[in-house]
């Protein structure tokens, strides 16, 4: 199977060239923008026509939800248009869309998971943006899986863990938010769900993140903790840290679909933590 990953040198996109080597029955093509500019539809098709993909795991997005909202355009660009023009590409060689989406495509008011069916109301441009890029995926691409992760951690890039670590190693105490409740989610494990389903045709939208809740706060304390770091991590409001984007206050993706129709074991995100640190030593 030609698989195309788009977006590859971003967190997911490099777990997946990490494993990319186990799964000796896909033949991989990593690309980022260098390689294919995904923003314009006739690089899309020509590199289609080339290498006869059969699968793109779409990781490419625009990311930067603070700067989304004075740059929405740029925004809309990669997470909405470029997702049609890929979308547009599969369905009309029959290859099947893996897009990456987010839990900012809903305000985060609920008290209870989001399940697949929930109504999306984003509150932010980027949210916004991730949302109608599922919805082109839903109108052009018949065979797709939609997967929604959050609080997403990897080995590359920059990330909640990595920004804990070096500044509890810096300072005798720091300040999380407690009152943002969401799912850690570990981007190597991700990477191996996607893959998993890859050969799956139970197409549709699913939720895929760590498995149980937590809050910043506590994600951080869990940090610091399996760190070993001489750090105190104090609780703050999320109005202590005013931000362009308002942050979802519960983020939390409910997985039950993800594991009775595809068949995945999802691990704790407290076992996730401690196998990426100890990866990390």
């Amino acid at each position: 199977m030609n698989i195309l990953v788009t977006g590859a040198n971003g967190q997911l996109g490099s777990e997946l060239r990490q494993i990319s080597g186990d799964h000796t029955n896909f033949h991989f093509f990593f690309t980022d923008v260098a390689e294919l500019d995904i923003t314009h539809p006739d690089a899309v098709h020509v590199f289609f026509d080339k290498n006869e993909i059969q699968t793109v795991i779409n990781c490419a997005a625009y990311t930067a939800v603070d700067k989304a909202e004075s740059d929405e355009p740029a925004a809309m660009r990669i997470n909405a248009a470029a997702v049609e023009y890929l979308a547009n590409a599969c369905n009309k060689t029959d290859a099947t869309l893996i897009h990456i989406s987010t839990d900012y495509v809903f305000d985060g008011k609920a008290e209870t998971p989001y399940t697949e069916q929930d109504e999306p109301a984003p509150a932010t441009a980027y949210g916004k943006s991730k949302l109608i890029g599922e919805q082109n995926v839903m109108a052009e691409c018949s065979r797709a899986f939609i997967v929604r992760t959050a609080w997403l951690y990897g080995r590359t890039g920059n990330n909640f863990v990595k920004t804990i670590m070096r500044i509890a190693s810096e300072k005798e105490r720091i300040t999380v938010v407690y009152d943002q409740v969401g799912n850690p989610t570990n981007a190597n494990d991700l990477a191996h769900h996607i893959l998993k389903i890859a050969a799956d045709e139970n197409y549709g939208l699913y939720h895929i993140t760590g498995n149980g809740i937590c809050s910043w706060h506590e994600f951080a304390e869990e940090i610091v903790r399996l760190s070993g770091l001489e750090c105190e991590v104090a609780p703050v409001t999320t109005e202590e840290f005013p931000r362009p984007a308002p942050r979802p206050a519960y983020s939390v993706l409910d997985l039950t679909k993800t594991q009775s129709v595809l068949k995945v074991d999802i691990p704790s995100w407290q076992d996730a933590i401690c196998r990426y640190l100890k990866g990390r030593k």
